[in-house]
Parts: structure tokens; sequence; C-alpha cells
């Protein structure tokens, strides 16, 4: 695993090194993923985490979410750069309060999931306006394999979990979502400073790396006046 840390920013570095010496002009389309994978002689995943490295680094523009993206205000929310980075360079003032991060059984989610192992991270966060209102809360819940076992006991590294799942090759190839509106209970509405029974966009998501593997499930509670989903479809109608 370290090898490929070192060489996904590597990677990066030469891809950074070419946009700032004029290579790819600004506004232009990097080569595609299976271009890169046989110029540097990789794999997709070490690729994707090198273009994850120069959209932190705002060398470059990502696409949030695989088929569809979430937006606050009319803005969109990079996944690949965690909601937390993104809102912060939109400029939106919300503050995080992290609710919950340790390592949990759920027998239930792992059978859901079709998991062996029942163990998670789980993180769950609220955003709040400046005046403490939520809106949003936000429930994560990672596979404690590998290098990501032991996670809550080291901490994240600027508060991102995204980046920790970088830093552990854990890179999302694709995802899956559901989302309906229904009133938040009461115990939700408490820690959101909202009235119990107010509708919010409930979204569910499952993001996959390129073997199959379970990345992270995320359940979300979103503001419908705040937030919204919008979904990216090819010809008459078919899904990304």
């Amino acid at each position: 695993m370290p090898g490929q840390v070192h060489k996904h920013h590597r990677i990066a570095k030469v891809l950074a090194d070419e946009i700032r010496a004029g290579v790819h002009s600004d506004g232009s389309r990097l080569p595609g993923e299976h271009a890169l994978t046989g110029r540097f002689g990789v794999s997709r995943t070490t690729v994707r985490q090198a273009l994850n490295v120069l959209g932190e680094q705002g060398l470059i523009a990502t696409h949030a979410g695989i088929g569809s993206f979430v937006t606050f205000d009319g803005t969109p929310l990079d996944n690949r750069l965690g909601w937390t980075q993104a809102l912060a360079e939109q400029g939106t003032e919300l503050s995080t309060g992290i609710l919950r991060f340790e390592t949990v059984d759920d027998p239930a989610l792992a059978r859901e999931l079709g998991l062996e192992s029942v163990e998670f991270i789980a993180l769950d966060r609220v955003r709040r306006l400046a005046g403490g209102d939520g809106v949003s809360l936000e429930r994560s819940r990672v596979p404690a394999v590998g290098p990501l076992a032991g996670l809550p006991g080291r901490g994240l590294e600027g508060g991102s979990l995204n980046k920790a799942l970088i830093a552990a090759g854990r890179v999302a190839d694709t995802g899956e979502a559901t989302i309906a509106v229904a009133g938040i209970s009461e115990s939700d509405a408490a820690v959101l400073h909202r009235s119990p029974g107010e509708s919010f966009l409930h979204l569910s998501q499952v993001f996959r790396a390129a073997d199959g593997s379970v990345v992270e499930q995320v359940t979300s509670l979103l503001d419908p006046s705040r937030f919204q989903l919008h979904v990216r479809t090819t010809g008459r109608g078919g899904l990304v």
C-alpha cells in the first residue's frame, strides 16, 4: 500500500508540472483514465488517486458523483474533495460538528452490503448555518479493513474522511443512490435544531471500488431549500 501512495503522488506531480508548464492548456481535458494507465503503467485506482490530488490542489475540475451530483445553493459539491472542503472553497459559512467517530459492529448493514465483516467506522456529522440551524446530517459507514482499521484512534487529517480513504487506496469507481422526501424524526430534529416532521431529503448512497468492494455507505438528511440532487443522463434518458 505505501508503494501505491507514493506512486500516485509521483504521477500527480508529473501531471501538475505539465499543467503549470502549459502542456495541458487552461480549460482543456487531461487524457482519459485509460490513456493515463497506459502511459504510467499503473491501475485505474492509482490514476484516480492522482487525479484526486490534482483536484485538491485546484489544478483540475473534478466531477462530483457518478451519474449524479449534489448542489448547495446551486453550486456543485465535489465528493472527491469532500463536502467540508468543497463548501469552504465556495465561500459557504457552515460549521461542521462531529457527533460520532468510532468503530462499531453493524451486522444488519453488513448483510445488506454483502460483507463478511460486521465492523465499520462510523462517522456522523451535522452541518449548521451561522445561526445554528442544521442543514444536513450525514452518517458515513466505512468497512474497517486494512489500513483503515483503527482510524478513529488516529483521527482525521484536516477533518477529511475523503483524504483518509484516498491515502488507504480506497477510491470510488461506481456509486448508487436512493432518495426520498420525508419528515425528520424527533431525535434528528433535536440534533438539527429543526421541527419534528419537517420535510428533508433522505439520500442513501453506496460507493464501490473498481473491484466491486464497498468503499463507503452514506445516509444523509438534507435541507431541500439549500440542497438539490442532479442526475446526469445520456441519450434519451439513459443513466450515465
